[in-house]
């Protein structure tokens, strides 16, 4: 186990573009429960928000949800609140689960992306990207495969996941946290129960990309196809 979290650790140093904005209102605020014996990195978006990164295996991974509201070309993200509006949307936007303001909650679970916003591929900051289906599996494979990973994965306790959290041990780092989703209908759901991620990779083009998600009552990491309108988490990974 020593030297398998040793694997995991981050180097610790920081990826800050220096073009990049320095602050942001969320920063600080996250209540996640973080492995203290990781030694985690940091990294900047667009927005000036600062994650924790860790490396995990031969990738380096955020190890918070994303929260920006501004595309790396600075164009602004729609935030869209209305069920109406978001059930018909085909291009990029973002919500805070149940149109929430609080700056807490925000920091800890991120916003919600649907993949259109995804496929603009303007999402991360220089250096990072969504990553792929293949990434993902990579990731998991890694730590022994889908059918045991998501226990290593999710963040430990019941602060943020409901009774019972199965098998959460958070031992490398990841931190990964039930953000919920927002459906098509426009509708939320699921938030202490589930988190999903979006992956770049679509399986019909204009109906369906690939996300991954975890549940708080099992130890597995399951995959499949959705509908693009949907509202997920989304972690980025070093290029």
């Amino acid at each position: 186990m020593v030297v398998f979290l040793v694997f995991a650790s981050s180097c610790g140093d920081d990826d800050h573009d220096a073009d990049l904005p320095a602050n942001n209102p969320t920063n600080g605020k996250t209540k996640a429960l973080f492995n203290p014996n990781i030694s985690y990195g940091t990294m900047t978006d667009q927005d000036g928000n600062i994650y924790k990164t860790v490396i995990i295996g031969t990738q380096t991974w955020m190890a918070e949800d994303l929260r920006t509201t501004k595309y790396n070309n600075g164009a602004p993200i729609p935030n869209i609140t209305d069920e109406n509006v978001w059930d018909v949307a085909i291009t990029g936007a973002y919500a805070n689960y149940n149109n929430t303001i609080d700056i807490d909650t925000i920091a800890t679970f991120g916003r919600l992306y649907n993949w259109y916003a995804v496929n603009t591929g303007k999402l991360a900051p220089k250096g990072w990207h969504v990553p792929s289906d293949e990434e993902w599996e990579t990731l998991t494979t890694y730590l022994g495969g889908a059918d045991g990973s998501a226990g290593k994965l999710k963040e430990i306790g019941n602060t943020h996941w409901e009774i019972p959290n199965t098998g959460a041990t958070n031992e490398i780092g990841f931190t990964a946290l039930p953000g919920g989703f927002r459906g098509n209908s426009g509708v939320y759901s699921n938030i202490g129960y589930t988190g999903f991620w979006w992956s770049s990779s679509e399986s019909d083009a204009g109906y369906a990309a690939l996300f991954w998600y975890m549940h708080y009552d099992r130890i597995e990491v399951s995959r499949g196809p959705y509908r693009e309108q949907l509202g997920f988490s989304v972690r980025l990974l070093k290029d």
